[in-house]
């Protein structure tokens, strides 16, 4: 299990996060919600040791992460952030074999697990066809599936991404999902920042409702995305089908809002 005991994060004079408690277990596919500004990246790279916390601590294991060594946390949490560019016209598949380096020592060459693992990762990213391509000229979309298949190569038993389906058409959208629940049923934890409350109330074991920092609500989608906390945290009214998945509906004033 990661998770994260009262943490704070303050970007310069910004407090990003407040006193927030979270936990993924290995096999749970976990989401984090809420509107823009909330808190949720910056809660994911406090995760990962890439930003400072103010207060708290995040516990992986058992044990505070700050004692595990780097190489070793690189083995055990993956991690896939939002809208990230790719410089150097690899191709698909050299991308993708970067996320084997956390188990190679130095001048090792990638062994016969290590390109089942690349294939298996570019597979269930639904990205085989790009692997001889440049992702340079990869589409935006393209590029997302491709860097998706370099978190999944890693085979860590923690995964956190975010926003994985920001730049996909709705069928990589789900194939995406599919590929994180997927990862779950093989053990791993996932956690993975959305806006598209339809996909997290669909594919999510859990979700935390972040706002302004504070995690506001927490538990299984139906209960975290309530009509009441839809117009506390997002200002909206919904509506819903006949399974309960949210449609959106009116944007509440601040006097309907109660």
């Amino acid at each position: 299990m990661i998770e994260t005991q009262d943490i704070s994060v303050r970007l310069g004079d910004h407090a990003a996060v407040w006193d927030a408690s979270v936990k993924i277990n290995k096999g749970e596919l976990v989401g984090f919600v809420g509107p823009n500004g909330a808190g949720k990246t910056s809660l994911l790279r406090a995760m990962l040791r890439l930003v400072p916390i103010s207060a708290g601590r995040v516990v992986l294991n058992g044990e505070d992460i700050t004692r595990s060594k780097p190489h070793t946390h690189a083995k055990t949490i993956a991690y896939l952030p939002q809208g990230q560019n790719v410089a150097w016209p690899l191709t698909a598949r050299h991308l993708v074999a970067l996320g084997r380096m956390p188990h190679l020592n130095t001048w090792t060459r990638l062994s016969a697990v290590d390109e089942a693992a690349i294939d298996d990762a570019l597979a269930q990213a639904d990205a085989m066809e790009l692997q001889t391509r440049p992702v340079t000229e990869l589409s935006g979309g393209e590029r997302a599936r491709v860097l998706l298949a370099r978190a999944l190569a890693v085979q860590a038993p923690f995964l956190l991404v975010d926003e994985p389906t920001a730049s996909l058409d709705p069928y990589h959208q789900l194939t995406t999902m599919e590929a994180l629940q997927k990862a779950c049923e093989q053990g791993t934890g996932v956690g993975l920042v959305l806006h598209d409350l339809s996909l997290a109330g669909r594919f999510c074991d859990r979700l935390y409702l972040l706002n302004k920092g504070h995690v506001v609500a927490e538990g299984v989608p139906g209960d975290v995305l309530s009509d009441e906390n839809m117009a506390d945290v997002y200002k909206v009214a919904v509506s819903r089908d006949a399974e309960g998945r949210i449609r959106l509906g009116e944007r509440l004033t601040k006097q309907v809002i109660r």
